[in-house]
């Protein structure tokens, strides 16, 4: 409780997570590749002992007095990776003269980067399938509940609950597809030596190319990447690291658009978000329900947004085969990135899975706006039992006018419809109002085009994620 931690991870992000972007994780990946290098680089006639990797193979995990041995390394040495040659070396010696042979630090250090890329990815994608399907879920529930529409946040046409769910269901399909694709597209820095020229590898096997090409195939393969990028500087280009956070910046702003729209229904009493039983709204107004879930999204969203922009900036300033002044900024800004999405993640879904609709709340505000809407087809009404549509149409504009000025200067109930209804001129429909007035008359296909989403876009986009989606437990919020 003396030293300051971040709350990206100790107070929101999970065990998985956390446990990727850890030390442990990382300098445990670094001694995966060294054994890979030296295990291809016996295959390809290196005098290395076979107790050597057989030690390396036994020492993959660090333990406390590891940590300890590597961190006074690194005081002395000034040097990360070296300090870890050296520690793995302590635990694993017939190996410690060959460890890191003919690699630069970026061969451990950027690899392993890519590595977690990828798996923070697939760390993601999972969550945000569940997401997915738990809206869907809601929207398939309200389906054709009628619900007033908005547009500049001013009375619209009607939609329906179920149908306003899709529009964020769609941004998050493709969200789902964007990280995919981002996922797929990693590849592997491989074996590229200090400039990215191979030359300590051509030096080691004695000029024969051959050899030198296949160690970078060999090493890409056995730690599970289907290529390597063709060529690279002393470390892979860091654009790649903005075409990775580029789609979860994008996802940033679908949570923040989803947050902001259930924190708008909640003013409007229409739509709340979860709140527990013993749940505090507000220190000093007891009576409160804040939606801090749904704040907690925006508040996060904005910091995930923003970071892809320091990785714009890392890669356009890499200049000629790479500087130093990417390492430090990408220490803070891949991890955070990750972590930040994969708490908006858990925050989402423990929004979609206790989602709180209010339909007398909802129809009273239909009931407010609905008369206006309804004009039109008392005009079509009143013109098919003879009437003409020009006097129709004054006599309504008259009668909402009035309406208007009795709701908004005397704040009293919308009464179009009573006044339409006291009007003889009105008298060969007055037995149609409640039919005219019907709110499902007003959803167009809304109800349809919720159905045919879900089948055609959102179930197909799920397939591969339906043993994810059907086993996650509740999302559960640990602050």
């Amino acid at each position: 409780m003396d030293t300051y931690q971040s709350p990206l991870s100790s107070r929101y992000a999970s065990k998985e997570m956390n446990h990727l972007f850890s030390s442990s994780m990382k300098f445990h990946t670094w001694r995966k590749l060294w054994l890979t290098l030296a295990t291809v680089e016996k295959e390809l006639g290196l005098a290395i002992s076979d107790k050597a990797i057989e030690q390396m193979k036994d020492n993959l995990y660090l333990d406390e007095r590891q940590f300890a041995v590597a961190a006074e390394e690194e005081k002395k040495r000034r040097h990360d990776v070296m300090a870890h040659v050296h520690t793995f070396g302590t635990v694993a010696p017939e190996a410690a003269a060959i460890i890191h042979l003919g690699a630069t630090s970026c061969y451990v250090t950027d690899n392993a980067d890519l590595i977690f890329l990828r798996q923070a990815c697939d760390i993601l994608l999972p969550k945000l399938a569940t997401v997915i399907d738990r809206f869907a879920k809601f929207a398939q529930q309200y389906r054709d509940l009628p619900t007033l529409g908005f547009t500049h946040f001013q009375p619209a046409q009607l939609t329906t609950v179920g149908k306003r769910a899709t529009l964020w269901i769609q941004e998050l399909l493709w969200d789902l597809r964007n990280i995919s694709r981002a996922r797929d597209d990693i590849g592997f820095r491989g074996v590229k030596g200090t400039t990215g020229t191979q030359a300590s590898f051509l030096a080691l096997f004695d000029g024969d190319h051959q050899k030198v090409e296949t160690l970078d195939k060999r090493v890409t393969e056995l730690m599970g990447f289907t290529y390597a990028y063709p060529v690279t500087g002393q470390t892979y280009s860091r654009k790649i690291d903005a075409d990775v956070l580029g789609p979860l910046a994008s996802f940033g702003a679908t949570a923040h658009k989803i947050a902001t729209d259930i924190r708008l229904l909640a003013n409007l009493k229409e739509i709340e978000e979860p709140f527990e039983k013993d749940q505090i709204g507000s220190s000093a107004m007891a009576y409160k329900r804040n939606p801090m879930r749904c704040e907690r999204v925006c508040s996060l969203a904005r910091h995930l947004m923003v970071l892809q922009q320091n990785a714009l900036m890392t890669s356009s300033v890499q200049w000629f085969e790479r500087t130093l002044d990417d390492s430090a900024n990408r220490r803070v800004t891949i991890p955070e990135a990750f972590l930040t999405t994969d708490i908006i993640l858990t925050i989402l879904q423990n929004i979609s899975e206790g989602l709180v609709v209010y339909p007398q709340v909802i129809a009273r505000r239909i009931a407010q706006e609905l008369p206006f809407m309804a004009t039109e087809n008392i005009i079509m009404a009143m013109v098919r039992e003879g009437g003409d549509r020009q006097i129709c149409h004054e006599r309504i504009r008259v009668l909402s006018h009035e309406a208007a000025k009795r709701v908004k200067e005397e704040g009293k109930d919308n009464d179009l419809i009573e006044r339409v209804r006291g009007d003889e001129y009105f008298a060969p429909i007055r037995g149609r109002l409640e039919e005219l007035l019907e709110p499902r008359g007003f959803v167009g296909r809304a109800p349809e085009q919720v159905d045919v989403f879900l089948r055609e876009w959102v179930g197909p986009a799920l397939e591969r994620y339906a043993g994810d989606v059907e086993g996650a437990s509740k999302a559960e919020l640990s602050v």
